[in-house]
């Protein structure tokens, strides 16, 4: 966890996918306290803005692809086994946590891949149940690509926004201050993940029509 911590205190590029692969994979990394303060660093001139959102669009690519591939290979009772194991609890995994994911899937098929990717305790386990439902990998890929660069555009925005708004403060404070905007990132959350499933089920009532 050292790791993380120094990861965190030194974001750049590099340091921003590698943070994002391990939010993507079962690591407990918060992408909030990742790509909003790039954002608002880049906001500062320190980074790019597009290549924040890229480099942590990669690393959610390549880590949700870890999750897909192993649960693609190795099944349902060894995730569930890891999950419950005491290497589970340490990335606070259980098999509750995993049947929740499951169960998004099931009732939302494929475009769970897309919406699971905004809500949190969902979005770094979804590609799970996807691996096990054996779902195309391409459209897996293509909607994980579309759900996590929406969730980077919408933290990086607020990164920039805070520094806009507020000008250079230091890093606990940001920490602080994007904690209590998390209200801000819910309805932004909502508002998204319900034009999708609005535009998704008018164009399947349209092709059955």
């Amino acid at each position: 966890m050292s790791i993380i911590t120094s990861l965190l205190n030194n974001l750049n590029y590099p340091a921003i996918f590698i943070l994002m692969l391990l939010e993507s994979t079962v690591v407990p990394v918060p992408s909030e306290l990742v790509v909003a303060p790039a954002a608002y660093h880049a906001a500062g001139g320190h980074l790019n803005i597009v290549l924040v959102i890229l480099f942590a669009t990669l690393g959610a690519n390549i880590g949700a692809s870890i999750n897909y591939f192993v649960a693609l290979y190795v099944g349902r009772p060894v995730i569930y086994r890891f999950a419950n194991s005491r290497w589970g609890k340490l990335c606070l995994l259980n098999q509750q946590k995993v049947e929740k994911s499951e169960r998004y899937f099931d009732n939302h098929g494929v475009i769970a891949t897309l919406t699971g990717r905004l809500i949190p305790g969902i979005r770094h386990l979804i590609s799970l149940p996807a691996g096990l439902a054996r779902m195309n990998y391409w459209k897996f890929l293509l909607y994980t690509t579309i759900g996590a660069g929406a969730w980077h555009t919408i933290l990086a925005a607020m990164g920039w926004y805070l520094h806009t708004a507020m000008g250079d403060i230091n890093d606990e404070d940001l920490k602080n201050i994007i904690g209590q905007y998390n209200h801000y990132i819910v309805i932004a959350i909502v508002t998204i993940v319900v034009a999708i499933l609005i535009y998704f089920i008018v164009k399947h009532l349209m092709k059955k029509a």
